[in-house]
């Protein structure tokens, strides 16, 4: 390369947890530090990255226990839904960095890991805060939905077949708040930042900012960044090596490449589920087509260097 590369990473969820796997802090930081091994060898092959991270299941987590504490004890009121995300990002930011420093010195890198909790910037008029789509939480079975959604009004939702989930607003990234100091400490540090997609808040008459109780997709907002920070790749890491087609349907085929053009009429002949690859293929749209000579890659993360490489993944890229 004559020039380090500049790449956004959106990490899935299955880089912070495995399916099936404890709850627990502890689960995940072990989930994390085998996540953080392939991220440094990102960094080995001499790209310049920051990482953005999702936060569903454990936002979703942080706002029940909230929840539950409040009503046990009546004088720990439930933290707001824009708290909660603060939190996710703390500490998922903590686990990751402190996983990906010691992956880099283990490969003799001394490049500081940072975590930046990050405000996003929404329309208060978005019409996703009328139609809730984004997942957050555990899974849950169709009869524990209907009453959990009886019981505490919540909107409930099939996941791409994996199960029933609480789901809540999901609007479009504006403006990155904090930008200006990814953009300074871009040169010397790795930086994660944007997670859970950013905390969303709105902007109000007087220029102050007001959280709201919303969840950004991550994919969105890794795009967004990646945009603003002039990135030369947005590299969406799920459970998948492949977009594919007709997914676990007959005819089911693997993509190795689509351009804009055909990603847009894939999405319109709903072939991506909502709340899972769609907003990763509408993020890799919106990013191919912001400059000529980007491009977005989506692939798994045990495939992530393969991918960089040209190798492995299914590469988006403009007309």
């Amino acid at each position: 390369m004559d020039r380090a590369s500049r790449v956004v990473v959106a990490l899935g969820g299955n880089a912070l947890q495995e399916a099936g796997a404890p709850p627990t802090a502890e689960a995940q930081l072990e989930v994390v530090r085998k996540t953080a091994g392939f991220l440094a060898e990102i960094s080995t092959k001499g790209y310049e990255m920051a990482i953005v991270h999702g936060n569903g299941p454990q936002v979703g987590r942080i706002v029940l226990s909230q929840e539950i504490a409040s009503r046990e004890n009546p004088q720990t009121p439930a933290m707001p839904f824009d708290v909660c995300g603060a939190m996710s990002q703390g500490y998922i930011g903590y686990h990751i960095q402190q996983a990906l420093s010691e992956a880099l010195r283990d490969r003799g890198r001394e490049i500081p890991v940072v975590t930046l909790v990050t405000q996003v910037v929404v329309d208060p008029g978005d019409p996703a805060f009328s139609n809730p789509t984004k997942p957050i939480g555990p899974f849950y079975t169709e009869d524990e939905a209907k009453a959990i959604a009886e019981e505490r009004g919540f909107t409930m939702k099939e996941d791409a077949g994996r199960g029933w989930r609480r789901v809540v607003p999901s609007p479009d990234p504006k403006r990155i708040v904090e930008l200006s100091a990814v953009k300074r400490l871009w040169d010397t540090s790795i930086v994660i930042t944007a997670g859970g997609g950013g905390i969303p808040v709105v902007e109000k008459g007087d220029g102050s900012l007001a959280g709201v109780a919303a969840v950004i997709d991550k994919d969105l907002a890794a795009g967004r960044l990646a945009q603003d920070i002039e990135a030369d790749i947005l590299l969406i890491l799920t459970e998948v090596d492949k977009v594919c087609l007709n997914y676990k349907k007959p005819g089911q085929r693997f993509l190795d490449g689509m351009t804009v053009s055909e990603a847009e009429r894939f999405m319109e002949e709903g072939h991506f589920a909502p709340g899972s690859m769609l907003p990763k293929v509408l993020a890799s749209v919106k990013f191919a087509r912001s400059s000529p000579g980007r491009k977005a890659v989506i692939t798994s993360l045990f495939k992530a260097v393969e991918a960089l490489e040209g190798r492995e993944g299914t590469v988006v890229t403009m007309d």
